[in-house]
């Protein structure tokens, strides 16, 4: 078993889970993969099982159905926090995030808790996005700071790796979130706490296979959430706890 697992939930996403499984294995740093399948349609899942009975460094857990992105996650991250994992990513199935990314996401969290993967640190890196969909992207970040005073350039990001001991002082059971706002109440529940959280810039690529998830619902979902977070904070725009770490000396 590796030190570090790639967690990457998927519904029909047949075409690209061999390419991603071929990419992962073959990076220089060595890395388990733990596909999450919410019960695919088009034979994910089966595929899925094929190639864990080839790689001993392929898991997969099997949904009953599909449950959101943000239940898919949670499972995993049960998963992985039951056993040694000590850096625990999160990360798309369709070549949106660049897998060679990893080693520069692991080298950020030798430093940190948390390492979120942004498109817009240093300014903007999506390549063959429509452009209602990066103000969309964009808008939503800055909504995300005003509200909830999060000073991260891409709380809605989805590539993103967790130190062990940050992942598991959350309580999972209490995330609530089922969709893509599920990325923006994971980082506020370890900001709050006081967890350090860096970003480092990634390229952001167009998927050329399969089709992408989002919806009126699932924005509507992260719309709510934000104030639903500033609530849970005691209105504070600023973490309610510090780490011992970060503490000034007496």
């Amino acid at each position: 078993m590796n030190s570090s697992l790639i967690i990457v939930p998927t519904y029909n996403e047949r075409e690209n889970l061999p390419r991603i499984a071929e990419k992962l294995l073959s990076l220089p740093t060595p890395v388990d993969l733990l596909v999450v399948d919410g019960n695919s349609p088009d034979g994910t899942g089966k595929l899925g099982d094929e190639l864990a009975a080839k790689h001993p460094q392929i898991h997969i857990l099997h949904e009953k159905g599909k449950n959101g992105l943000g239940r898919a996650y949670i499972a995993g991250f049960k998963w992985a926090l039951e056993r040694q994992y000590e850096y625990i990513f999160e990360m798309d199935s369709d070549f949106q995030h660049n897998p060679d990314d990893i080693p520069l996401l692991l080298q950020a969290a030798e430093q940190a808790d948390v390492v979120l993967g942004s498109r817009y640190v240093g300014g903007v890196r999506v390549m063959n996005w429509p452009l209602r969909r990066l103000l969309l992207s964009r808008s939503a970040g800055k909504y995300v700071e005003i509200v909830t005073g999060m000073p991260f350039t891409d709380p809605t990001g989805g590539y993103k790796c967790f130190r062990r001991q940050a992942l598991a002082s959350i309580d999972l059971d209490a995330v609530r979130s089922r969709d893509y706002s599920f990325q923006i109440e994971m980082t506020h529940r370890l900001w709050r706490k006081g967890f350090k959280i860096v970003e480092i810039p990634i390229v952001f690529l167009q998927r050329t296979h399969g089709q992408s998830k989002m919806s009126g619902g699932i924005i509507n979902e992260a719309f709510w959430l934000v104030w639903r977070l500033w609530w849970q904070n005691g209105l504070r725009r600023t973490p309610r706890d510090r780490r011992p770490s970060d503490k000034p000396p007496a």
